[in-house]
């Protein structure tokens, strides 16, 4: 472990996240590829500072717009996406920012200040694989209708503003090839309704990392690995000769392997013929994708043996906090250390204090780790409250 870290912590580290882009960026996109850094996936300042020679920045709120300028980027290196953005883009605004529209509304009320900032702007497009799993009567509720998009082209032309680029983002850990074909056929169909020739085509995120798995135990990239979405892509632009540049907002994917979440065992507890850890930190605080994802564990000390079906809890007091359950050796004690992996995507957005400070946080980006966040005290957390 880490000399001087208090667990639980989280250790991220850029050549992972380094070597997954690398290995995207070597498949063929049928054009040129950009990649943007996503703001909310993994809201780490040094990571962004990293990634600046490397990249722009992808950002849906105010808060993460504030933080890439203080990261150092410029208002040409920022992507602003999401819904909603005329409630705060309006008072921090700069000349040249890169915006996707995302509503009628919202585009009526940035106008005036697109056109006095000269902004370059696009549109997000709503496909028909953008609904509910559980409830397909449901859409996402992102971006113009098919619909909608001659009204919105008709009213950025009338003030001499040229949509340069359509962004969709079709799901996070797109479950198969169909569905990111479908997704991209309503592109090209789009396109050829309306005659909109945007020069870059944004296709979001939406591939899952290679490590993760569901909790039935399959790997929630095996529907569609980085190959195949690199070839739908080649497939979408080939029949939009005048696209220019493909755009990818890879979220999960390059980032969930760059980090590790540590935890310590401060219990054990025997119930109904199996084991319990009680550990210092869990899924409420500290993992929420455990609700749905399998992440692979390990011991930082050596323990062998006999095993027995364990479930490693987290402190809280709900039994929801769960990281998850699998056999162990029963030889596990008070005082380990549990390696919990890519955790490197999410973990931080969705930390919460449920009745604890936030965690400490390293960094690695050569030359050894560094404490870029301590565990945050309660004099801090109670900062919050006036």
């Amino acid at each position: 472990m880490e000399a001087g870290a208090q667990s639980p912590f989280y250790l991220f580290a850029a050549a992972p996240y380094e070597v997954a882009i690398e290995r995207l960026a070597r498949l063929d996109h049928g054009r040129p590829a950009r990649f943007w850094l996503s703001a909310k996936t993994q809201p780490l300042p040094a990571l962004w500072r990293w990634w600046r020679p490397r990249g722009g920045i992808e950002v849906v709120s105010e808060f993460e717009f504030r933080g890439a300028l203080r990261a150092g980027y410029g208002p040409d290196e920022i992507l602003v996406n999401g819904p909603a953005k005329h409630r705060w883009l309006p008072e921090v605004s700069r000349r040249g920012l890169r915006v996707h529209f995302d509503s009628l509304l919202e585009l009526e009320a940035l106008l005036p200040i697109a056109r006095k900032h000269q902004w370059r702007v696009g549109l997000r497009l709503r496909t028909p694989v953008e609904v509910d799993a559980q409830d397909p009567g449901w859409a996402f509720p992102f971006g113009f209708e098919p619909g909608e998009i001659p009204v919105a082209l008709a009213r950025l032309t009338g003030q001499g503003l040229d949509a340069g680029s359509l962004h969709v983002h079709l799901k996070t850990n797109l479950p198969d090839v169909a569905t990111f074909r479908r997704g991209l056929d309503a592109v090209i169909q789009v396109c050829r309704d309306t005659g909109w020739r945007p020069r870059y085509v944004d296709v979001g995120g939406g591939l899952a990392p290679a490590g993760p798995r569901g909790l039935e135990g399959a790997r929630l990239d095996g529907g569609l690995g980085i190959e195949r979405h690199a070839a739908e892509v080649r497939r979408m632009v080939s029949r939009m000769p005048w696209v220019e540049e493909v755009w990818l907002e890879h979220g999960r994917h390059p980032a969930a392997g760059s980090g590790v979440l540590v935890v310590q065992v401060l219990d054990v507890k025997e119930r109904l013929g199996r084991r319990l850890l009680i550990c210092d930190g869990g899924r409420t605080l500290h993992a929420m994708v455990s609700i749905w994802e399998e992440h692979d564990l390990a011991l930082l000390e050596s323990r062998r043996g006999r095993t027995v079906q364990t479930a490693i809890q987290g402190p809280t007091c709900m039994a929801f906090d769960c990281l998850g359950r699998r056999e162990l050796p029963v030889s596990i004690r008070p005082g380990d250390h549990l390696l919990w992996f890519d955790a490197g995507a999410y973990h931080l957005s969705w930390e919460t204090r449920f009745s604890h400070g936030l965690a400490e946080v390293w960094w690695e980006e050569g030359g050894g780790p560094r404490c870029v966040r301590s565990a945050e005290t309660f004099d801090q957390a109670a900062g919050w409250w006036r």
